[in-house]
């Protein structure tokens, strides 16, 4: 019973997301806009921009996804209709879960795709973009997860895009890390891929069932 309203507002939150659009185009235009300007920054060399493309890559990527981050739960907030799925019969960890899948079907999956098209500027090794998007694909769920955390714990702060990013970047580390290593694993001789995407693909499993449990904790607290 408690799953058709689950869909119910996965489907409200995407059509929202998509109808408005001005948050999915920031962070597809902010990825965008990193990218393109990073090889002015260092400079012409091929070889240094095509070793250093996956940690750019996704780098630019957590910070685009950032900036979408703080409106998951503040227009229902600001609307008054957060206070009512709260006292509805839908318990508020699928509420939160609901937002961040949502999240990440508008946002994360979008920025994941856009990658290889954006290594080109980078000058990345054509047999990485299939595990780059590989990696980006299982990854994104803890961005999205886990920034709903963040979110529901700046809900009531004023500036919260800047607490929200003190608060969610140190948690996206480990992410990060192994994304980056699959990446490397799989492109460098006498290495693995499958270790480091292992424990990506855990850190995102992970991030599905404590992000919302946390996440709608904190948001009992902001709506008390």
């Amino acid at each position: 019973m408690a799953m058709s309203p689950f869909f119910t507002l996965l489907r409200r939150d995407m059509t929202l997301a998509l109808r408005e659009g001005g948050a999915i185009g920031t962070a597809l235009g902010f990825y965008l806009i990193v990218i393109a300007m990073l090889p002015l920054g260092l400079g012409p060399d091929l070889n240094l921009l095509s070793r250093i493309a996956p940690g750019l890559l996704w780098i630019a990527l957590l910070l685009s996804a950032l900036l979408s981050l703080g409106r998951m739960f503040e227009t229902d907030h600001e609307d008054g209709s957060l206070e009512l799925l709260a006292i509805g019969g839908t318990p508020l960890e699928l509420v939160a879960a609901a937002k961040a899948l949502a999240h990440w079907l508008t946002t994360g999956i979008p920025l994941a795709l856009l990658a290889p098209l954006l290594g080109i500027l980078l000058n990345l090794d054509l047999s990485a973009y299939g595990v780059l998007v590989l990696t980006m694909l299982v990854g994104t769920p803890a961005i999205s997860f886990l920034g709903a955390i963040g979110a529901a714990l700046t809900l009531r702060a004023r500036r919260g895009g800047l607490l929200l990013a003190l608060l969610i970047l140190p948690l996206y580390v480990p992410t990060l890390i192994y994304g980056i290593q699959a990446i490397s694993g799989a492109l460098l001789a006498g290495q693995s891929f499958w270790p480091s995407f292992l424990i990506l693909s855990a850190l995102s499993l992970g991030s599905l069932v404590l992000g919302p449990l946390a996440a709608a904790a904190a948001l009992r607290i902001q709506l008390q």
